[in-house]
């Protein structure tokens, strides 16, 4: 495999010659070819959309604290500096169970 020198783009084979698929940049080929593969690969497995929100609060750090809505005993947490920069940050959570936001000044 080789890569154009003026995009980095992958060349191609073409007869004797190796060219850019980019940028048309064409360099004449005098190794061995070895092997050559072209081919797709179908994906048997069927794709699952998962909602943004959804897919996003789903890497996000747990804790152990109390829901004030529900009691749930789980939230996602993230921090944000809401005030100046000499003062804590603010900590936000949201229950894992009913969805309620709250936040935390420490």
């Amino acid at each position: 495999m080789k890569f154009c020198s003026k995009c980095g783009c992958k060349l191609k084979l073409e007869g004797n010659v190796l060219k850019c698929p980019l940028c048309g940049m064409e360099e004449k080929f005098e190794g061995k070819i070895s092997r050559v593969t072209y081919g797709n690969k179908k994906f048997e497995s069927p794709v699952v959309v998962v909602g943004e929100e959804l897919e996003r609060l789903r890497t996000m750090p747990t804790v152990n604290v109390e829901c004030p809505k529900c009691g749930n005993r789980e939230a996602y947490y993230w921090f944000i500096q809401t005030r100046s920069a000499d003062e804590p940050t603010t900590q936000f959570y949201r229950c894992t169970k009913c969805g309620a936001t709250w936040r935390y000044y420490g």
